[in-house]
């Protein structure tokens, strides 16, 4: 079985070629991210406020866009891995988690780790956004959009149960997709700078998709879905419960990630599993 893979790629907002590294590592080591051989754990502590993606920074180490990858982590049981990467942003490649899974997916069991379970409602909202960790006796994923504005969008809701389909399949070759007429404006916030049709959908007001086809009726919420697994990542392994969310984007997610970490209570970054064996207490 290989134990190290290396993919490269452009960064969907530095527009720079990264190369990234991955090697398993011991039970209990957990995710972590490494630049020049300096440490970034895949942790909700690292979490540092950044537009369009999630950013975990260490000191003066960052690493950009860590959301797909770690989302392919999580959805195949990959728990412990050192990820080496020679600049600061994580390679979109298609916009997707695919080919990252067809790397990996020999490594894991193919399914989230689950340990512990979520007895109480824990929500983050703001306005009619939302993002929320129900009670369960399922791991279950659910995650609602609207975009009226956008009639090829629409409104969607689509929901993800592991127990009865892959990872692999039902999630991870949902892409990213941006807004026609947004795109200057990121752009000039330095931002999507390497973005193009190649690696993510792009949607018009009037023309609907302009780089169809779609990969899944309903790509758009199931790449939301992506997303939110990456953030959930970073709290290691997951209690059992519902996961829903309307509307809600990385912000919302790492909160309620961070929520559920505070429930845990302090613990090193290493071995993060064991620590969720008192989330029973939610």
């Amino acid at each position: 079985m290989t134990e190290r893979v290396t993919l490269a790629g452009v960064g969907l907002h530095t527009g720079q070629t990264t190369v990234v590294t991955l090697e398993r590592t011991a039970p209990g080591t957990g995710r972590v991210f490494y630049r020049d051989n300096r440490p970034i754990p895949a942790h909700v502590h690292a979490v540092q406020p950044s537009a369009l993606c999630t950013t975990l920074a260490q000191g003066p180490d960052k690493v950009h866009t860590v959301e797909h990858l770690l989302a392919a982590l999580l959805g195949l049981g990959i728990d412990d891995v050192a990820i080496q990467v020679t600049g600061d942003e994580i390679p979109l490649l298609d916009g997707s988690a695919q080919p990252w899974v067809e790397q990996l997916q020999r490594w894991g069991t193919g399914q989230p780790t689950v340990e512990g379970v979520i007895t109480e409602p824990i929500q983050v909202a703001e306005g009619d956004r939302f993002v929320a960790a129900l009670p369960s006796q399922q791991l279950l994923f659910t995650y609602g959009i609207d975009f009226p504005d956008y009639p090829a969008i629409g409104r969607q809701w689509v929901t993800w149960v592991p127990d009865q389909e892959p990872f692999a399949t039902a999630v991870a070759p949902a892409r990213t997709f941006g807004l026609a007429d947004q795109i200057a404006h990121w752009q000039a916030q330095g931002l999507i700078r390497g973005g193009s049709l190649a690696n993510a959908l792009v949607c018009d007001r009037e023309r609907g998709w302009l780089n169809p086809p779609l990969r899944f009726p309903d790509e758009p919420a199931r790449h939301k879905l992506l997303d939110l697994l990456g953030d959930l990542a970073l709290l290691g392994t997951l209690p059992r419960g519902h996961y829903l969310a309307y509307k809600a984007g990385h912000r919302l997610h790492t909160q309620l990630a961070a929520r559920l970490w505070t429930r845990v209570g302090t613990c090193s970054t290493m071995g993060l599993g064991a620590a969720h064996q008192s989330l029973n207490m939610l």
